[in-house]
C-alpha cells in the first residue's frame, strides 16, 4: 500500500471499493445512478444541451449516497479517493452488466 494515497493502484483499490459496496440494494442504487449518468451525458451531447450536464453529479451521487447512508451505513469512498471511486463505479457497473457481480 502506498503511504501517500492509501492505495498504490486502482487494482489495489478495487477490492476495497467492492467491500464498501457489499449490500445488493446499494449496488442496485449505484447501477441506477450510473445508468442515469450515462443517459444524461449521452442526451446532453445528442441534443447539444450542456445544461443537462449539471444534473449528472446530482443523479450519480444522489443514488450512490442513498445506498451508502441508508443501506451500507458507511462513508462513500469518494470523499478520500475521488478518482479511484469514479473508476470503481464504472468498473462495478461493468461487472454488474457482465454478471461478474450480482445485483
Amino acid at each position: 500500500m502506498s503511504d501517500t494515497h492509501g492505495f498504490a493502484s486502482f487494482a489495489e483499490f478495487y477490492p476495497y471499493y467492492l467491500a464498501e459496496h457489499s449490500n445488493n440494494t446499494s449496488r442496485r442504487l449505484h447501477f441506477v445512478g450510473t445508468s442515469l449518468v450515462i443517459a444524461f451525458v449521452t442526451y446532453a451531447f445528442a441534443t447539444l444541451n450542456p445544461w443537462l450536464l449539471l444534473a449528472v453529479p446530482v443523479v450519480g451521487y444522489g443514488f450512490a449516497w442513498v445506498g451508502h447512508f441508508f443501506f451500507e451505513h458507511n462513508r462513500p469512498a469518494t470523499f478520500k479517493h475521488p478518482l479511484y471511486s469514479l473508476m470503481g463505479d464504472f468498473a462495478m457497473f461493468r461487472d454488474l452488466i457482465t454478471g461478474k457481480l450480482s445485483f
